[in-house]
């Protein structure tokens, strides 16, 4: 079964190199999407693959790498217009702020 889910990450991941662990906890899962910082200091991801293989994007993210607290994580289901700000050139990608 393939999941698109949107998701955002709060705490103390802006600045800490959560972003590129998002990004590699993807590519190593083969999981498609994007991650960005919001200016509020929220990080937003959107993943789209196996439903598992979402899963576990998601379970290690609420982890993050070690400078990282990830305090709440807010999740819905996405959409294929959210997957589509990645572009069709790259399977996952790093958005600018917003």
């Amino acid at each position: 079964m393939t999941a698109i889910r949107h998701v955002v990450f709060r705490g103390r991941v802006q600045g800490v190199g959560f972003r590129v662990f998002v990004e590699d906890a993807a590519v190593r899962r083969h999981v498609k999407g994007w991650v960005r910082n919001r200016r509020v200091g929220t990080v937003e991801a959107v993943f789209a693959g196996p439903l598992e293989a979402v899963e576990a994007v998601i379970e290690a993210c609420r982890k993050g790498p070690r400078p990282a607290h990830v305090d709440s994580v807010d999740q819905r289901d996405g959409t294929a217009d959210e997957l589509a700000l990645r572009g069709s050139r790259d399977a996952f990608t790093v958005l600018p702020t917003v």
